[in-house]
């Protein structure tokens, strides 16, 4: 996570809406101030020029009611002499004017030439000719001055007297204009003084801002590297409280949501173990999907079945790695389909996967993901596949001599028994069967006792060179005439613990199967070869031979390379089957070589020097 700035921080945000409140605060305070001073310099120069104006108006009452001789000075020359003590310079011009509407007096030297003119402004003489009442807010106003263009303060003031029949009797008006420009030039003085001092402390208060800034800030920059120490999984660690205001309050909070989600965690930790152990210790793989069929998970056992790594397949479709398009085509078609068998073979491999699908539901029962169970069932597959062939086979066996027996027996019944040149045929043909049916009820008996190990070695050490030649005799004996034995057997002794009477039915069936196989006029050669931990035996005639992609099934149960030639000979299928079973229970290793049109030899061992303790 970037580190916030401090000109995107909620620092300079709270700096700047402090400094805009104090901003606020002093631009109404300077105009409150401004307009208040500002009035209050107005009304002092009023209050002022009326003090004045008031005395002089007593002085000018005093002059109009004045008696005069012919050598006294003129009314006009004593107001001059008033006027000059109570003008304060330019800034104060003083008119007086009789009721006649004369002018009398003025403070203004420029303007004693026009002494006795009459005075034509609207509101002198309508003052005269009300009494001396000027229309309302007339009597004192400021104006702009036309020749100076100064802001003036313009006053009126009436010259009254009391009568003899106690009547107010209007003497003149006095007419004042004083220029309160310096009144505006202190109050600049004064906003430029403020100014500065509003200047000086918003720096002080954008100091003491951003230090309260970083104060309000501080637990929340503590609890914002807390959060992202949390998203890394470590709790250990707690926010400073420093007080219990609303932000102490938040502080406890968080840690109360730290310890929670420590306890969660912990809890959902040991939980993902135990998860994890489960996964890694089952034999069976699971792949994990989210709800789009994407693989989130995948334990050991998928990796090893499916021959992919789980972070090769991570993201990928459920369906398109392991080959679902052709029975799956939608990913919620799965809770439907329940199991599946897929066949992952490759060129080196024969491999059968069953899926077992289920859904993953979340609490609004709606499916977040999908589970799904492989297993090898190749093994399980072959089985059953082999046990399907076996009752086939045996099932086609039996119903062949059944067939032939209920044929001749059906022919018997119907009158052939009367013809003494059929009937011994037919009753023989019906033994050869019923012998051909108990060698293959004995046959499966056997296997049946072996596969079930219900069955005990007899164990003895004999001489297997003689006994060798002892199987080989009664076969000799009983042999066609024109198949020819060469032995090449040593001569020495070769002690070895067999069964007997298991090792002779190895022999008889192999021995039994080549002279089966073997032409007219063909040989079967047995040998005999001893070295230091095993026989070696082996015995080969010249029949049709065996294809070399054929020789690893014929130990298989009912194989036949020829059925025809097979069944017509009269074997069950069974003999080579029964003859591996056999070696293998005598710790030995059965095959065969061959070359076709070239004859078969079967090879088998048999350990030698075995103890006692490796015997079963």
């Amino acid at each position: 996570m970037n580190k916030i700035g401090f000109f995107r921080s909620v620092s300079l945000k709270l700096v700047l809406v402090y400094i805009l409140l104090l901003i606020i605060a002093l631009l109404l305070i300077g105009v409150f101030f401004t307009n208040s001073l500002e009035n209050q310099l107005i009304k002092n120069t009023r209050v002022s020029l009326e003090s004045n104006i008031e005395w002089l108006n007593q002085s000018l009452v005093q002059e109009f009611e004045e008696e005069r001789s012919p050598t006294d000075p003129t009314l006009e020359e004593d107001i001059a002499d008033l006027l000059v003590n109570y003008s304060d310079g330019d800034n104060t011009k003083i008119q007086v004017i009789d009721n006649q509407r004369q002018l009398v007096g003025t403070s203004e030297p420029s303007g004693q030439d026009i002494i006795g003119a009459r005075v034509i402004e609207n509101n002198i003489i309508q003052a005269i000719t009300n009494n001396g009442i000027l229309p309302s807010g007339e009597q004192s106003n400021i104006v702009i001055d036309e020749d100076t263009g100064d802001r003036t303060l313009r006053y009126y003031d009436e010259i009254m007297r009391t009568g003899s029949n106690g009547e107010e009797e209007l003497l003149g008006i006095i007419y004042v204009r004083k220029s309160i420009e310096d009144v505006y030039t202190q109050l600049k003085s004064t906003n430029i003084i403020f100014l500065q001092a509003t200047f000086i402390a918003l720096i002080f208060a954008a100091i003491l801002g951003i230090l309260i800034a970083r104060a309000i800030t501080k637990p929340i920059k503590e609890m914002q590297k807390q959060a992202r120490i949390m998203a890394t999984g470590d709790f250990s660690k707690r926010v400073n409280v420093y007080g219990e205001d609303e932000i102490g309050q938040l502080a406890r909070t968080f840690n109360h949501m730290n310890d929670e989600l420590r306890q969660a965690h912990m809890r959902t930790e040991g939980e993902r173990r135990k998860l994890s152990s489960v996964l890694s210790h089952m034999s069976d793989g699971v792949i994990a999907t989210d709800r789009n069929g994407a693989i989130t998970l995948m334990n050991a056992p998928a990796e090893s079945l499916i021959g992919r790594s789980a972070e090769e397949v991570r993201g990928q479709f459920l369906i398109e790695v392991l080959n679902l398009n052709e029975k799956i085509v939608d990913i919620t078609e799965i809770q439907e389909t329940g199991s599946i068998i897929i066949d992952m073979s490759d060129d080196d491999q024969y491999l059968l996967l069953r899926c077992n699908f289920s859904i993953v539901q979340d609490e609004y029962e709606q499916i977040s993901g999908f589970i799904t169970v492989i297993s090898d069932v190749t093994e399980q597959e072959q089985i059953e596949q082999e046990r399907r062939e076996f009752v086939s086979n045996v099932s086609h066996e039996l119903r062949t001599p059944l067939t032939t027996m209920r044929s001749y027996l059906e022919a018997l019944t119907d009158g052939a028994w009367k013809d003494e040149g059929i009937a011994p045929h037919f009753l023989d043909v019906t033994q050869q069967e019923t012998d051909r049916m108990i060698r293959l009820v004995n046959d499966l008996l056997q296997l049946s006792r072996m596969d079930s190990s219900n069955y005990t070695m007899e164990w003895q050490r004999i001489d297997f060179t003689e006994f060798f030649h002892h199987v080989i005799d009664r076969f000799d004996m009983n042999k066609r005439e024109d198949i020819h034995f060469e032995r090449y057997l040593p001569k020495d002794e070769a002690i070895v613990t067999v069964d007997q009477d298991k090792m002779m039915q190895v022999l008889d069936n192999i021995i039994s199967n080549a002279i089966k196989y073997s032409p007219d006029g063909g040989t079967i050669r047995f040998r005999l070869r001893k070295d230091s931990q095993k026989l070696l035996i082996s015995i080969s005639d010249e029949g049709m031979g065996i294809a070399h992609e054929k020789l690893d099934k014929i130990f298989e149960r009912f194989y036949r390379t020829d059925k025809a030639r097979t069944r017509k000979l009269g074997g069950t299928g069974l003999g080579l089957a029964i003859a591996k079973d056999l070696v293998d229970a005598h710790h030995g290793v059965i095959w065969a070589e061959s070359k076709e049109g070239r004859g078969t030899t079967v090879l088998f061992t048999i350990p030698l020097n075995r103890k006692r303790g490796e015997l079963r």
